[in-house]
């Protein structure tokens, strides 16, 4: 009987964020040992649940490790990865002999005295296990790959979709891939191109999304058995950071390599044509002030989302259309626990006086004072990701506030609006708006997109602010787009 051992550890760390990212917040987002999350499977152990599944349809036996996934944030307390690395180890210890191994992460955790996480912790395992026991590995595709990922991994599979709705699906792609190693009938190896450009890549338009499916066609043909997209995470000041394009073939390292390379140039070469239409503020408020159409014109908050270490919090677009004295219109989520609480103790229907956001520093802008009426309050929401409902996650306690023509959702578990759960589970229905703001950059396009008149990509001031020529970077390579025309001409 074969046996596999599987793991997930991971975080998006923002370098430059000033939130710490410590054991209470993987409390907060995700935090399970060997399955004892029961039939409830976290957002965040997708993986597991496909390749439990998988395996045991084979009917080979499973050692689940760690489920540990932390809303991104600021660099991890190194005491914390590393009592999280070393009880995965541990466990794999315990579980030897194993015939491959199954790991998810993310591609983009930072912690204090560890640049590159993913790779250590690959590191570790081949310690345990030796160079013939395959290793598998998941990431997301906004990860940063470090040599030691390259060398220790035997095969990388990376989310194809942004925003992330094939989680299970690639988790699905890796296991049969691991499969064909472990029995012997494939011998998977991996070749990865430096793209030399960073940038952010939504699948949902064109070209984007036809390079993506060109890819997905060439798969298990002619001996390519994988072809991912690494993104890369621009927040994220390593030496790591940046897109590449990864092959896996089998037993052909010329042809991982030269295809690779072929790949990597042409996704390069749309690098233009791919980055989003991001508007300014005051670009995007004439908008919304001649808006006049049935459905809501949405507004995605893209430097204030959660989802890439920004703390929720920003006041920027909300004071915006108080200023104006915009109506119908709505805003989801800030992260503002104290408002929360102060919302249920005065109770539905009850107003008050309260002061809303910008408590993390000058990303945040100034807090917002205002008359607010309770609309509805609600402990421990859990919201389903995107137009897909197939994973669930908390955003805690939560409260919709009314203040003049603004329904605002707070709540007390810092989360991107990835939802339109957010809304609905607090009485507010966003396809009833004119406006709906998301603080988000992408994620939340799959629930948003069906109900949209238009999506408006609103480069607000914030902690994300899509210009990489404001970041203060000190380890990165800047020998790259767009800092460099052409850097593959140097």
């Amino acid at each position: 009987m074969k046996k596999i051992f599987t793991a997930t550890l991971g975080t998006e760390t923002n370098t430059f964020s000033s939130l710490p990212t410590g054991l209470q917040l993987f409390q907060d987002t995700c935090l399970f040992r060997k399955g004892d999350y029961g039939d409830k499977t976290p957002m965040f152990g997708a993986p597991l649940a496909v390749w439990r599944r998988l395996a045991q349809a084979r009917g080979w036996q499973v050692a689940e490790s760690l489920c540990a996934f932390a809303q991104p944030a600021g660099k991890t307390v190194k005491k914390v990865y590393e009592a999280f690395r070393d009880e995965i180890v541990a466990d794999l210890k315990a579980a030897m002999p194993v015939d491959a191994v199954f790991l998810s992460c993310h591609g983009a955790m930072v912690a204090e005295g560890y640049d590159d996480c993913e790779s250590d912790l690959l590191a570790h395992v081949r310690q345990v296990v030796g160079r013939d026991v395959p290793v598998g590995v998941e990431f997301d595709l906004h990860c940063n790959i470090g040599e030691g990922t390259m060398r220790d991994a035997t095969a990388l599979v990376l989310f194809k979709e942004y925003p992330h709705v094939d989680v299970s699906e690639r988790a699905e792609d890796l296991f049969n891939v691991m499969e064909g190693a472990i029995e012997g009938r494939t011998r998977p190896v991996m070749a990865a191109f430096d793209c030399r450009m960073i940038g952010v890549f939504h699948t949902t338009r064109q070209p984007m999304r036809g390079f993506v499916d060109k890819l997905s066609a060439m798969e298990g043909r002619n001996g390519v058995l994988s072809l991912s997209i690494a993104h890369g995470f621009p927040w994220s000041d390593v030496k790591e950071m940046g897109s590449k394009l990864i092959v896996i073939t089998d037993g052909d390292k010329f042809k991982a390599e030269r295809l690779a390379r072929e790949l990597g140039l042409e996704f390069f070469a749309l690098r233009d044509k791919t980055q989003p239409p991001y508007v300014s503020l005051d670009t995007a408020m004439a908008r919304v002030s001649t808006h006049n159409l049935p459905k809501p014109m949405v507004l995605a908050d893209v430097s204030d989302n959660a989802g890439g270490g920004a703390a929720s919090d920003s006041t920027f677009i909300l004071q915006a259309l108080l200023d104006r004295n915009v109506r119908e219109a709505a805003i989801g989520m800030f992260w503002d626990p104290g408002a929360v609480k102060l919302a249920f103790e005065v109770g539905e229907g009850a107003e008050l006086d309260i002061r809303l956001g910008g408590k993390l520093g000058p990303q945040s802008g100034s807090p917002v004072d205002a008359r607010a009426r309770v609309l509805k309050v609600e402990k421990d929401v859990a919201v389903e990701f995107g137009g897909e409902r197939k994973s669930v996650a908390s955003i805690g306690d939560a409260a919709a506030l009314q203040i003049n023509g603004v329904t605002v959702i707070v709540n007390s578990k810092r989360t991107q609006c990835h939802s339109r759960d957010c809304f609905t589970k607090l009485g507010v229905d966003p396809s009833t708006k004119k406006i709906v703001v998301v603080k988000s950059m992408q994620h939340f396009h799959a629930a948003y997109a069906p109900i949209a008149s238009e999506v408006v990509y609103v480069a607000a001031p914030g902690a994300l602010v899509p210009d990489w020529s404001l970041l203060s970077y000190t380890k990165a390579d800047k020998r790259q787009w767009p800092f460099v025309a052409d850097p593959h001409a140097m």
